[in-house]
């Protein structure tokens, strides 16, 4: 499935609901936070001021469900394989559509995506374990605090890649020039200087081993506001479920800097 609307329309029809690490593979694909119109303003302040793990894509207006500058047929409540539900800061659903919970004060923040840098680490002619395994990325909560606002605040989220050295400085250069979709790693090697006590056990996602002649590579990772969000306690906020993303009709190469 490489391309996003086929993709989204399979997601659509429900005959989808695994993570997306690997599909329609050209294209841009997005963390997603839903919120009401009240916390709206400073959860704008949380990303703007936690760029790297938040790089802002697209805020649509209150109670739009269309995503016009992502894709022209994007339905917010359809388009991912899988979405979470939150009351109070308290997961209480994972649902495949959220049509029924729609409301017209919901806002939708479109957060840049680490999967959409694997292509061009790929392109380079670097292996990603995950990928090939067809596993979701690995995710780790971190003790680097991200900068509050409001009542968002909490725990850095990281990806890991394992790669060897000379990968692992290809790996930065390459990302570099993505700073809408996390940029350059933020951490490489040793994982307990960041707070990451076992690589085996991920708080989200799955476990790719390690292999003795490789680094773990860590990039900030967009499943980072729903830490903030369990902080925050909104009464009920939607986001994606981890590495179900919602993939939009822009290019990957669209978003390179340079």
């Amino acid at each position: 499935m490489n391309h996003a609307a086929h993709v989204r329309g399979v997601i659509r029809q429900g005959r989808w609901a695994s993570h997306t690490s690997g599909l329609a593979s050209d294209h841009v694909q997005g963390n997603v936070v839903i919120l009401p119109a009240a916390e709206a303003c400073d959860f704008l302040r949380y990303c703007q001021r936690n760029p790297k793990p938040c790089p802002l894509l697209a805020v649509s207006e209150p109670g739009q469900a269309a995503l016009p500058a992502l894709g022209a047929d994007i339905d917010i409540c359809t388009d991912l394989p899988r979405y979470r539900v939150w009351r109070h800061g308290e997961l209480v659903d994972e649902p495949t559509d959220i049509s029924a919970l729609w409301r017209k004060d919901l806002v939708t923040f479109v957060i840049g995506c680490s999967f959409s840098f694997e292509q061009a680490l790929m392109e380079a002619g670097l292996k990603l374990r995950h990928v090939e395994q067809g596993k979701n990325v690995a995710m780790f909560r971190t003790s680097i605090a991200t900068e509050a606002a409001g009542p968002f605040k909490g725990p850095l989220v990281v990806t890991m890649r394992p790669l060897k050295a000379a990968a692992a400085i290809r790996a930065v250069q390459v990302t570099s020039r993505f700073p809408n979709v996390h940029g350059a790693p933020v951490h490489i090697g040793d994982p307990s200087l960041i707070g990451i006590t076992d690589l085996s056990m991920p708080d989200y996602g799955d476990a790719v081993e390690v292999m003795p002649d490789e680094l773990p590579v860590f990039w900030a990772c967009g499943v980072t506001p729903q830490a903030a969000i369990q902080q925050a306690r909104p009464e009920f906020c939607i986001t994606h479920a981890p590495g179900a993303m919602l993939i939009t009709d822009l290019f990957n190469n669209q978003l390179a800097s340079f």
